[in-house]
């Protein structure tokens, strides 16, 4: 009896002192590889500062990541060994629609909790899910919301944009958005109506859609009569729907080198750094939506304690040498998100994780550097518009809404001539 109880403590020693293994597939490789390595970014700067104030529940944090290549099946298969093979006790997600949709299956049959940093598709949060949460605003076809509300807002009637042209990436998230914007039905794969999105952003608010063209979502490289197109329709208002930063770049220096004059340009990506150093001076007055801005005042939590947007800013810096974005940002409100789980369980259960998560409610959120977060049914968001925000001498400005927080900016409109 007495060596029983000698092994049962040796073994519950043991299992106290072996790190808490956290895993995560990113695309640090392939066509999302900028975004793939700055969620890397994100994920390991929580860690790091989790475990320098002690790791949790006595623990140290093991992060362990894999490069999915952007590739489907090699996510499939990479969150298939995390859980069976390298038995991980937390799993966190992967970026894009694209790989997020197959994973979200993985997870979901092995009852882990989902914590998604990227992946809105309205597909994804319409099949039932039980242990998924979305750590942005909202689904990819609400997000168009947010823009004609900026629009109407912040711009004049006799000013406002009455012609839009849409062009966007054959991408989950892109024609999620499209979808929303051009009032779509959006169905899933194997048949069925998820929603019905008549009859549309754009229609709803007065503006005619006088061309849509959607390019491959690999290999395209016919920007400029793609732009020459927009040019000859003459539209007023420009939405852009890429798959990447590296697209919102080529899209925007080929309506510059054609001069196409909008009154406004609108991108679904287009925050990060190498967008503005791709554009250059190409990038003045263009908008986009965004989880996350630098001057936001959110307060998080993190290790147990108090931990700003602007906390997260210096630790970023100081760790890597270069401001963040929202792709390092979104991550990094996953990893919190999570942390605060754990500890508020005392457990890493998936099972009690995920019941903990679902009780939050807008008065005991899950607090984090993109803001608090409670979640519906689905694991969407409640009440998270997304942020506006617009490229103005080479900084990216919050811009909407107004009411919400010091320090926006005024909108520029129309947007300055190439």
């Amino acid at each position: 009896m007495l060596l029983a109880a000698a092994a049962t403590a040796l073994a519950s020693a043991a299992q106290a002192e072996a790190p808490i293994r956290i895993a995560a597939s990113l695309p640090l490789t392939g066509s999302f590889s900028v975004s793939g390595a700055k969620h890397e970014q994100g994920y390991r700067l929580c860690v790091d500062l989790i475990n320098e104030k002690g790791g949790l529940l006595g623990r140290k944090l093991e992060l362990i990541l894999g490069d999915n290549r952007s590739d489907t099946e090699t996510a499939i298969n990479q969150y298939e060994r995390f859980i069976n093979a390298d038995k991980a006790d937390l799993v966190f997600g992967t970026f894009s629609s694209k790989l997020t949709f197959p994973v979200s299956a993985v997870m979901e049959k092995y009852g882990m909790v989902h914590p998604v940093p990227a992946g809105g598709a309205l597909r994804i949060w319409s099949q039932g899910l039980k242990h998924a949460f979305y750590f942005q605003q909202n689904a990819a076809e609400l997000v168009g919301e947010s823009l004609v509300e900026m629009i109407d807002a912040l711009v004049p009637p006799d000013e406002r944009p009455k012609t839009a042209a849409v062009v966007h990436s054959d991408d989950f998230f892109a024609n999620g958005i499209a979808a929303g914007l051009l009032g779509r039905k959006v169905e899933n794969p194997g048949g069925g109506v998820v929603a019905d999105l008549a009859p549309g952003y754009l229609a709803d608010h007065d503006v005619k859609v006088v061309m849509e063209e959607r390019w491959p979502e690999e290999g395209f490289s016919d920007w400029l009569n793609l732009a020459n197109s927009v040019k000859r329709s003459e539209a007023e208002l420009v939405i852009g729907l890429t798959a990447s930063a590296e697209e919102a770049v080529q899209l925007t220096r080929a309506l510059q080198t054609v001069k196409a004059q909008p009154k406004f340009l609108y991108l679904s990506q287009g925050t990060q750094a190498e967008y503005a150093e791709g554009a250059g001076k190409a990038a003045e007055g263009v908008a986009v939506h965004t989880s996350w801005h630098p001057a936001v005042p959110f307060v998080g939590l993190l290790a147990g304690a108090t931990f700003t947007n602007q906390d997260f800013r210096k630790a970023f810096e100081a760790k890597y040498g270069t401001a963040p974005d929202e792709d390092s940002a979104i991550p990094f409100a996953v990893c919190q998100g999570m942390e605060q789980a754990v500890r508020a369980t005392g457990s890493t259960d998936n099972r009690k994780l995920s019941e903990w998560l679902h009780a939050r409610t807008k008065e005991d959120p899950v607090r984090t550097v993109l803001g608090p977060f409670n979640w519906d049914e689905r694991g969407l968001p409640k009440g998270r518009p997304f942020l506006e925000a617009q490229w103005q001498g080479g900084v990216l400005k919050f811009v909407y809404p107004t009411d919400e927080f010091e320090g926006v900016a005024p909108l520029v409109y129309p947007k300055p001539q190439w």
